[in-house]
């Protein structure tokens, strides 16, 4: 199903799957994760990122559909990924299957969950990384190991789970030790960059987002889950 805005997107009942153009090079994909559970503090259906820069072409946190219902397949198949990311910890989600698929290099944590640990050998990544197609990882201050990605040349940063949208409003997510401390401050210093839109994992509506909004959220009551 299309819209005026051209999204591709199919409704449900306060769900939407599917995938969303936002600007030449740039798109994302939401889909339902296989192991969410419903005392889960977040919601069934996530975002994934798909990112064409100086040459590169990126996927971040990319989770396969269960069903390829929206064409994603066919979509990257055309134009295949040359690299992988994860942009934390818990978002291993299906790096492997994009790596093996496409033949892409993976970066990543140097730290995973002991149950949760990709197959694909990642190639860590930091703050102030520079990856494939001159993208950068950022600090987030949270101490969880997240490296939200800086889009220069989209003027866009992709976050992990340091944002979340609730009820409509762009929140931080509590780190639950240092909000004020570190976390505040590292979302603070990313208002340096010439960034216009965010583009966060887990939401309840809308997971891309105004500079404006970012700002707002900074000044809001965190989200503790």
């Amino acid at each position: 199903m299309s819209n005026p805005s051209g999204d591709l997107f199919l409704k449900t009942p306060n769900l939407s799957v599917g995938i969303r153009e936002l600007a030449a090079g740039l798109w994302i994909w939401r889909a339902k994760h296989a192991f969410w559970k419903p005392e889960d503090d977040w919601q069934p259906v996530v975002t994934s990122t798909f990112v064409e820069s100086e040459g590169e072409r990126l996927v971040m946190d990319p989770l396969a559909p269960v069903l390829d219902n929206i064409g994603l397949w066919e979509r990257l198949d055309k134009h295949p990924p040359t690299a992988a990311v994860v942009l934390m910890p818990d978002h291993v989600r299906d790096i492997d299957l994009f790596v093996r698929r496409y033949n892409a290099r993976a970066f990543g944590p140097m730290l995973f969950f002991p149950d949760d640990i990709p197959n694909a050998k990642l190639e860590p990544i930091i703050a102030d990384s520079v990856l494939p197609g001159g993208l950068v990882a950022l600090y987030d201050g949270r101490g969880r190991l997240e490296t939200p990605i800086w889009l220069p040349k989209h003027r866009v940063i992709v976050f992990g789970d340091a944002l979340t949208e609730r009820n409509g409003e762009l929140l931080v997510w509590d780190s639950r030790a240092g909000h004020e401390k570190r976390e505040l401050p590292a979302l603070r210093a990313m208002l340096e960059l010439p960034f216009e839109r965010v583009i966060i994992s887990h939401c309840d509506n809308e997971p891309v987002h105004t500079r404006a909004e970012f700002e707002k959220a900074l000044k809001r009551p965190p989200w503790k889950g």
